[in-house]
């Protein structure tokens, strides 16, 4: 079974980054160039911006009209002097909301780790990008190390909200952004592994209840504050705070919350929020 240790360990040794020790694991095991993959990894970041760009007109809709505009409005808030939280973290949310704003309308996302949560990864990194200015490298590389991180969780759980409820969605985007965030900012490979856990643990139990059972409500507002929480982790770690429980444990806890997670609980809107008076009277508006 995979670890983040592994990763760990192996870019400590090597002096290098874990996005470093990543892609050279994938060129191998492809048996690619790792020019190649970078470039693959370059026009997945090029399709993020995109979905940004988008999301933030406010032109997108989803066709139930329970989506649309959200990210418009957190970037006009940005500027006009009375936020509570700042420029920045504003920013993060509004690309969240920004590119599940896309998802929603039938455009084109990255799934990073899967469309309903396709939010969180690009609104951190290119926060991050933006407060650092970063290379496009850089990000790229970053992107490698959310990718380990991503592959690891898939391997010692899943990322399915239809398996592990929305902690293994959400939880695992949060986990991975927070990692490159800290892998972009210069934090060390140990560094990387806290952030991730500190963020997937503030997500454990948390279910999967889509109303309609679309990937709507509550799932658009869930990458904004997940892309938060992924900040204030990576923050924390870069401090030099530490997770008291390794992210391999952390991993392998979500998975067994997952498995004792109801049906009714896991992506079948037959529970939580799916099933409030509002929620139901939305889902009979669609049949």
């Amino acid at each position: 079974m995979r670890s983040t240790m592994d990763y760990v360990s192996l870019a400590e040794q090597k002096g290098k980054k874990i996005g470093e020790i990543v892609l050279t694991e994938q060129a191998e095991e492809a048996e690619k160039n790792q020019d190649e993959l970078s470039g693959r990894m370059a026009q997945s970041l090029q399709v993020m911006r995109e979905a940004v760009q988008s999301g933030l007109t406010g032109e997108r809709k989803s066709l139930s009209g329970l989506v649309g505009g959200e990210a418009l409005k957190v970037n006009q808030w940005r500027s006009s002097g009375r936020s509570l939280i700042g420029d920045r973290v504003n920013g993060a949310i509004a690309r969240a909301l920004a590119v599940v704003e896309v998802n929603a309308s039938m455009g084109k996302i990255v799934a990073a780790p899967t469309a309903g949560s396709c939010g969180v990864l690009p609104a951190v990194l290119l926060t991050a990008e933006e407060a650092l200015q970063s290379s496009e490298e850089e990000v790229v590389m970053a992107l490698f190390c959310a990718a380990g991180i991503g592959m690891i969780i898939a391997d010692r759980a899943n990322v399915s909200g239809a398996e592990g409820g929305c902690q293994a969605e959400i939880g695992s985007a949060a986990g991975m952004a927070a990692a490159a965030a800290v892998e972009l900012a210069g934090g060390g490979p140990a560094a990387c592994a806290h952030a991730a856990a500190i963020a997937m643990k503030s997500f454990l139990g948390l279910v999967c209840d889509p109303v309609a059972g679309l990937v709507e409500v509550p799932c658009v507002k869930r990458n904004a504050t997940a892309a938060t929480v992924a900040l204030a982790a990576a923050e924390m770690a870069l401090a030099g705070i530490e997770s008291a429980i390794p992210l391999d444990e952390v991993i392998d806890a979500m998975n067994e919350i997952g498995k004792s997670m109801p049906c009714s609980l896991r992506e079948t809107a037959q529970g939580g929020l799916a099933i409030t008076p509002t929620g139901q009277r939305i889902q009979a508006d669609f049949l």
